[in-house]
């Protein structure tokens, strides 16, 4: 009897350990955990450092901010991150245990330098004016916290590295690149104009009668540059707006302006024509051969990421999101707050209720 009431007391005290434990995981992917504590740190240091909050609202624009509650952030934000630290623990697990990596000090320097230049192009193309440098980003991070992103990112670039449709980051590789893609990396020169939504059938009918782009800007465009036939400037890899007119323009013939306009305002909107384009050297569109390569590979990536979450066994504390399969794939997302109507209609729903059992008891 002593036996079996002491394996009762163990068993007992095995799963209140077992529930405190549970309790205390923020994240568990295939049994190893983010702490409840850990996750919370590293929220609490995203909120409050605007930063740090920049670049990763760059990664993944998303609110961030800091919520009601002491060290806690808006529901988006949480989910969005615990979705970040799921990822880069799933592949940093896989990358181990089936491709042979190993982080090393030299690896962990590049996969750091790596991290800071993605953040770098991602507030870029955002158009965000973050306070201070990726590198500073990186230091106000909680070490484990840090460590982890690092160490994750290295990962991910050994996966990458290991991907047989890769394109690798070398001189030879992103030339060659290039050379099979040189239309796209174009100096552009454009005329824009700038018309009331009340003009643009009026626009379109002087366009298909054959009036050119300087008369069409000169006559319908409220920008400054209709007095000189919407002549604007040319834009080439280096300009940070070049990713947005090479797309406003890539279907676009010289001199023409296209048929369907940008909404700028509820007033207005924006017709683009490419008037020249001229090839850029290789030298100056490096940069953006870089961009399109690791665009190009994220591509490719991420196709084995969902591979490797499909196969994970993934629990989220509720605090901090649900983990579910959506149209995009597995993700952590927010649960929806219930709209005050149905919490108002909660009494009702519950009087009903009582109702009903009452009637079959």
């Amino acid at each position: 009897m002593r036996r079996i009431v002491a394996l009762l007391v163990i068993a007992l005290l095995g799963a209140a350990l077992y529930g405190l434990s549970d309790r205390s995981s923020g994240i568990n992917v295939n049994g190893v955990t983010v702490s409840n504590a850990t996750f919370r740190s590293e929220l609490a240091a995203i909120s409050t450092n605007i930063n740090l909050q920049c670049y990763i609202a760059a990664l993944n624009p998303v609110n961030y901010a800091a919520s009601a509650g002491g060290a806690s952030m808006a529901a988006s934000g949480a989910a969005s991150w615990a979705n970040l630290r799921v990822e880069g623990v799933a592949i940093d697990q896989f990358a181990t245990s089936h491709l042979g990596f190993r982080a090393t000090p030299s690896s962990l320097a590049a996969a750091s330098t790596s991290l800071e230049s993605e953040m770098s192009q991602a507030a870029a193309s955002h158009q965000y004016s973050c306070a201070g440098t990726p590198a500073q980003a990186l230091g106000s991070m909680p070490a484990e916290m840090r460590n982890a992103q690092i160490e994750a990112q290295d990962a991910s670039l050994y996966l990458i590295s290991k991907l047989n449709a890769t394109i690798p980051i070398t001189s030879a590789s992103l030339r060659a690149y290039y050379n099979g893609h040189v239309a796209s990396y174009d100096s552009i020169c454009v005329s824009v104009a700038v018309v009331p939504t009340s003009a643009v059938s009026a626009f379109l009918a002087d366009q298909n009668a054959g009036a050119s782009v300087a008369t069409l800007a000169r006559k319908f465009s409220t920008d400054p540059s209709g007095a000189k036939g919407g002549a604007y400037r040319c834009f080439d890899p280096s300009s940070s707006s070049y990713s947005a007119v090479r797309a406003d323009t890539i279907s676009t013939a010289l001199d023409t302006f296209p048929t369907t306009p940008v909404p700028i305002s509820p007033t207005s909107v924006l017709f683009v024509a490419p008037t020249k384009r001229t090839v850029t050297p290789f030298a100056k569109a490096e940069s953006v051969v870089v961009a399109d390569v690791r665009n190009a590979n994220a591509t490719t990536a991420s196709v084995q990421r969902e591979r490797i979450l499909y196969r994970a066994a993934i629990a989220i504390d509720p605090a901090f999101g649900r983990w579910a399969l959506t149209s995009t794939g597995p993700t952590v997302f927010a649960s929806a707050t219930p709209a005050k109507g149905d919490v108002g209609s909660a009494a009702v729903i519950k009087a009903l209720s009582t109702a009903s059992t009452a009637t079959y008891r």
